[in-house]
């Protein structure tokens, strides 16, 4: 194993074990041999926490596991973003992503904006539990080229496409993409309501929104 695969594992490793001061040690370590702070929030801490949202759907982590997780992912996070190529802000395209209204799980969430902000879209963050109407007002105010909705629950999958129908409405729909994930979610779903396009992963994510708006 080379010294850049053996501080990767150990990125993604600190994650899944929830130990931030090895990912502390393990992102410096890394910079200061002069990899690419790209591939080390890739293949390193978004690795580890691919690998801690598996462990949680395999139900062997609690939500509070994740969330230790992803707490330690950030601390690698902080150390590694300000490395990230330099990117102009007019060319980036503009993605608006939340949760939809009735729903409170935003790790998913939070991955797939992570991970679609590192391959250098700029994304409006709305949250969790997200009114409907503001994803249409939100992405209409910023330009946005696409909207990214997820949800864990069946009883607030219908909000989807009630989007999709107002942005109909507002005759926006042909000018912003949209992209659905989550648990319950599935490509058939995505078809039948009439979405752009379904991930069931953040990594997945960035292939699909970088193949909707036509970037290589």
């Amino acid at each position: 194993m080379s010294e850049k695969e053996e501080l990767l594992k150990r990125l993604s490793d600190g994650v899944v074990d929830m130990e931030e001061d090895d990912v502390e040690e393990a992102a410096r370590e890394y910079l200061e041999a002069g990899y690419p702070a790209f591939d080390g929030i890739m293949e390193g801490l978004v690795d580890g926490m691919n690998r801690a949202s598996l462990l949680y759907e395999e139900e062997e982590y609690f939500v509070t596991d994740v969330l230790l997780c992803s707490d330690a992912m950030y601390i690698g996070l902080d150390i590694l973003r300000p490395f990230l190529p330099e990117e102009s802000g007019e060319g980036k395209k503009k993605g608006v992503i939340g949760v939809v209204e009735g729903d409170t799980h935003d790790i998913g969430k939070n991955l797939v904006k992570i991970m679609l902000e590192t391959a250098g879209f700029d994304m409006v963050d709305l949250g969790r539990d997200v009114p409907l109407t503001q994803f249409i007002e939100t992405a209409k105010e910023e330009g946005a080229d696409f909207i990214c909705m997820s949800t864990l629950m069946t009883t607030t999958m219908g909000g989807m496409e009630e989007v999709i129908r107002m942005l109909e409405e507002e005759v926006m729909r042909k000018k912003v993409k949209v992209m659905i994930g989550g648990g319950p979610i599935s490509q058939k779903y995505a078809d039948k309501i009439g979405a752009d396009g379904y991930s069931q992963n953040a990594v997945e994510a960035v292939k699909l929104a970088k193949r909707l708006l036509n970037i290589a």
